[in-house]
């Protein structure tokens, strides 16, 4: 049974708790996503290409280990320098045609725990280096049912408490 489904057909098929290393070695690993939390609340990000507020993380660059870039990412999409995400295990998407490939296909992607403590959103906003695609920050105890949340990424909030 599928975990859920977003509305652009993309399915979230299952989690595992797979090692790390492993992971990396998977030739269908894509994509590593972080989950991070600003002491006890969520932190999403505003993606302007996509309209909707989403966790962080990106596409796996050539040579690039799984933890190499989620590292990569929230140092582009947070400023964050010096983190140590914690691994929390592989994503198993069906993931429908899109920007990234014309055919259906199937991905796996690392998800990756960090919290932070003390800061403010504003600060944060402030180190983002990457401010074409992430353009406004928020806590996702001031936007759930308010604003337009990605179903998968919302659903991927759990794996992190």
């Amino acid at each position: 049974m599928n975990i859920c489904e977003d509305n652009d057909g993309n399915i979230f098929v299952s989690f595992e708790h797979t090692d790390e290393a492993m992971l990396t070695e998977n030739p269908l690993l894509t994509h590593c996503l972080a989950i991070v939390k600003l002491d006890s609340d969520y932190l999403l990000g505003w993606n302007k290409w996509r309209g909707r507020y989403e966790i962080f993380g990106g596409c796996i660059e050539k040579e690039e280990t799984a933890r190499e870039c989620i590292v990569r990412e929230c140092g582009e999409e947070l400023g964050l320098c010096g983190i140590e995400p914690e691994y929390l295990g592989a994503m198993k998407f069906l993931m429908k045609p899109d920007y990234f490939s014309p055919i259906e296909r199937t991905e796996y992607g690392g998800l990756y725990g960090i919290t932070l403590h003390g800061m403010r959103v504003s600060d944060i906003y402030e180190q983002i280096k990457d401010k074409e695609e992430i353009v406004k920050l928020a806590l996702y105890s001031q936007i759930k049912g308010i604003e337009p949340i990605a179903e998968i990424d919302e659903k991927l909030l759990e794996y992190y408490t």
